[in-house]
């Protein structure tokens, strides 16, 4: 029986249990078996101490039919007879809360005579016992029998010519139960819709000097994420829990709250990056950390997951940092909850299929690969569901493997891949500059067929920007078919879809898809999903996060994520591919900047990693921050052709003087931006950000005309012009004869209507990572164009993109370790 209740409990299409079951089964073992929110008799532990304090509960179904026949009955003297257990323990609790006097008596006990002369009320736990006659009840009193039909299923019909007035509860209580399932039902469609969060947030005690990311983070101790879970609204059965902090969010929400209107979608971009840093990730999780633990509006941030290779190799962390951060900072940065690995594993699965075709293919007749790749099994030949769509796409229309002709059998059998063409590389989540470029197929098994080809790190996979850009697995599964691999011997794309493999890269994505649910410092909700890179893709969380995200804040409540790099390349592809992909509109972009970045575009001295900052770094220059807005005004300038009202936000440094930062502030307003706030939430956490908070709320009101840059049906060089144009400030472009061939070979596979994602570099306007500021009046040269069909863009290369990083020769591996009795990582930043 309890397996049964336990199989019940956890099945979604049951709202409620009642059992029914002889009385000698109603041990408190079976009773606290049932769910208490599906418990539609009232009789577990939990119902009945709910029940005992006066909290909102079900009453058991005999109680009700109890006090439904008894009425008014404050001030009178009920005595329970033979009721026992759970349902005597609920009697009792709401009898003495209506104002009634109990006493409970055994059938046998020697004082019952006495106690039932003296009772106004008298409640039989069953059929009245043969040995009370009716002289020992006080004449005019109300007798009960049946205080445990239910459950025992028995039907007592009273004696009605004793003296007494006599009632049963029998169908009263039936009635009662059905009363308590539609109560219950009502509950869960309740649950089922949005709701107010009942939040509570951590108290951070920020400490000076500020102590390193991992011993805040350490210091702090989050929320069991199911806790988290709840207080935001989520459904137990829509998280799927990874430890202690961590949890994985079921898409089937977005069904359960479709209707509900979304809340604020805030974009945080930043100026043209520099070896100092902006600090994008920190104002995003002290922005998101000042709206709910101190403004208590509900808000959501979704970030990126980084790779593991930064991690090690040179740039550390990206969960924030200070007292703005994701926590914990260890797994935020580590393995999370494996969704690279998956992509790993997808991607290489993939490069796998790539080679054995062609060695396949090289190898065979075509009698002997179609005897192959339609066996004969059990006696039977059949093709697969996947083999059955490549045949309808060459226009064969057969079902039956021994219908085909000779020639149809060869154009099934034969994607002729041109090794060549080949643009899937395999991946690895570490920095290894030694796999930039590799021989593969050097064994003897593989008949001689070598060819040169490169390993990129996981985050530069397609598949990873397919998994940021997609909406739902339909959707991932379809853009996955079609992920153009190669090239065939005639020019026409091969895809994943003709390899057969689309099916099998899906189920390793299957959990990836979902969203992982995290919290900050002061213990609000972050979505940590998806890492693109930001050059060669678009570099922005997934579209899924943002959407749950919105959903799950309410209609006042505000979603903040965040774009790669500055504004003219992150912020411009999460417009013109992101938005395209969600179909979301952002209500207002939050653009970040330093006094110490804006004096390095002001024309301030290099800066070496490790290094001793300089004095212009350190001391008041208003001149070199004056310079230097010259690029914070171009990136509001950016953000002002898509329409979007504009914040900045000022990360503020101890070396900062309040003329520098008064100086940043008037200028970004009077180029533009809405408000500028300095920020202070690295050192004080949420509560340094709070002035931000209320000029991103006062922002939202303000008229969003968003429009995309470009024209989808434009010609492809047009859309790269467009952005060159008009984001970068570049006179012209210039497509090397490589790049206009790749252009002509898209346009004509029909390619050509996809957005465009400029891959250059991220330290400059131009395309020359030294020329800080504004540069002006240079041709934007396109060395190659290429292609992510699945993910769904053009990328052109501006100049030399790697896909490795390298190791550096202090690499961040030196200071990590691990302590073998506490099991602590140390050394992450």
């Amino acid at each position: 029986i309890v397996g049964e209740i336990l199989r019940l409990n956890e099945d979604p299409n049951v709202q409620g249990l009642a059992l029914d079951l002889p009385e000698s089964l109603y041990s408190s073992k079976i009773l606290n078996a049932v769910k208490p929110e599906k418990d539609v008799d009232g009789l577990s532990s939990v119902n009945l101490g709910r029940l005992v304090h006066g909290d909102d509960c079900l009453v058991p179904p005999t109680v009700s039919a109890v006090m439904e026949i008894l009425g008014d009955i404050g001030g009178k003297k009920v005595l329970l007879v033979g009721v026992r257990g759970a349902e005597a323990a609920a009697l009792q609790s709401v009898l003495q809360r209506q104002g009634a006097t109990v006493l409970s008596c055994h059938s046998k006990a020697p004082q019952l005579q006495s106690e039932l002369g003296h009772a106004d009320t008298v409640v039989f736990g069953s059929a009245k016992p043969s040995d009370v006659p009716a002289s020992w009840i006080k004449p005019g009193a109300t007798v009960i029998y049946g205080a445990h039909d239910l459950l025992s299923e028995k039907q007592n019909s009273g004696q009605q010519n004793d003296p007494a007035a006599e009632k049963t509860v029998g169908s009263l209580a039936v009635a009662m139960r059905m009363q308590n399932m539609v109560k219950n039902l009502e509950r869960w469609i309740q649950s089922q819709r949005h709701r107010k969060w009942d939040f509570h947030s951590l108290k951070l005690q920020p400490l000076s000097p500020v102590p390193s990311d991992i011993e805040i983070s350490r210091a702090q101790s989050p929320k069991a994420v199911d806790v988290l879970a709840k207080e935001i609204g989520l459904l137990t059965d829509e998280i799927e829990i990874y430890g202690q902090t961590k949890a994985k969010v079921r898409l089937s929400l977005l069904e359960r709250l479709k209707d509900q209107p979304d809340g604020k979608y805030v974009l945080v971009a930043g100026i043209t990056p520099t070896p100092l840093g902006e600090g994008k990730s920190t104002v995003t999780v002290g922005l998101v950390q000042a709206l709910t633990a101190h403004l208590n509006i509900n808000s959501f941030a979704c970030l990126r997951q980084p790779s593991q290779g930064p991690t090690f190799g040179v740039k550390g962390g990206a969960a924030g940092g200070g007292y703005a951060q994701v926590i914990p900072m260890e797994e935020f940065n580590l393995h999370l909850t494996g969704d690279i690995h998956a992509i790993t594993a997808a991607n290489n699965l993939l490069a796998a299929a790539i080679d054995a075709r062609i060695l396949h293919e090289n190898s065979q007749s075509d009698k002997s690969l179609y005897n192959r790749l339609v066996p004969v099994v059990n006696g039977m030949r059949g093709f697969s569901p996947i083999q059955l769509a490549r045949l309808r796409r060459l226009g064969i229309n057969k079902t039956d493997p021994g219908t085909l002709t000779e020639e149809e059998i060869s154009k099934f059998v034969r994607l002729d891949i041109d090794p060549s063409t080949i643009t899937w590389q395999r991946v690895v989540d570490t920095n290894d500059r030694f796999l930039r470029k590799i021989t593969v197929g050097q064994g003897n098994t593989e008949k001689g067929f070598a060819r040169q080809a490169q390993f990129d790190i996981a985050v530069a996979s397609e598949i990873m920007a397919i998994l940021a850009l997609t909406t739902s697995l339909q959707d991932m599964k379809e853009r996955l078919g079609r992920v153009v691999v190669a090239n065939d011997k005639k020019g026409q794309p091969v895809t994943a879809e003709d390899l057969g493999v689309t099916g099998a890269l899906a189920v390793l994505m299957k959990d990836a898809i979902k969203p992982t649910l995290m919290q900050t410092l002061e213990g609000t909700p972050v979505f940590v999903h998806a890492g693109p890179f930001a050059n060669i893709a678009h570099g922005s969380s997934s579209v899924l996060a943002d959407k749950i995200a919105l959903k799950l804040v309410g209609e006042k409540g505000f979603v903040v994520t965040e774009a790669g790099f500055g504004a003219d390349i992150g912020m411009e592809k999460f417009f013109n591919i992101k938005c395209r992909a969600s179909g979301l509109v952002p209500s207002v972009v939050v653009l970040v900047a330093t006094v110490r970045a804006l004096k390095m575009h002001g024309g301030g001295p290099n800066v070496t990693a490790g290094a001793p900052l300089k004095k212009e770094y350190t001391e008041e220059n208003l001149q070199l921050v004056a310079d230097g807005c010259c690029n914070l005004q171009k990136q509001i300038q950016i953000t002002q052709l898509f329409g979007v009202p504009v914040v900045v936000a000022l990360n503020v440094f101890k070396t900062d003087s309040p003329a520098e930062i008064d100086l940043v502030c008037k200028i970004a307003k009077e180029s533009g931006a809405f408000d500028a706030v300095p920020c202070n939430h690295w050192s004080a956490g949420g509560k340094g950000a709070i002035k931000l908070a209320q000029a991103v709320e006062k922002a939202v009101n303000q008229k969003n005309s968003f429009k995309y840059l470009y024209n989808l049906e434009l010609p492809i060089a047009e859309k790269i012009r467009i952005i060159a144009q008009k984001v970068y400030g570049a006179q012209d472009i210039e497509l090397s004869p490589a790049a206009q061939s790749q252009v002509d070979r898209y346009t004509q596979q029909g390619f050509g209507n996809l957005p465009i994602c400029m891959a250059k570099t991220h330290l400059s306007l131009s395309h020359q990572p030294e020329r800080k500021g504004v540069p002006t009046g240079f041709i934007l040269p396109i060395s190659d164009v290429r292609a992510s069909i699945g993910a769904g863009f053009i990328y052109p290369l501006v100049g030399t993109m790697s896909t490795m990083p390298g190791l550096p020769t202090r690499s961040c591996f030196y200071d990590i370790d691990l302590d073998p009795v506490t099991e602590e990582v140390k050394g992450l930043f």
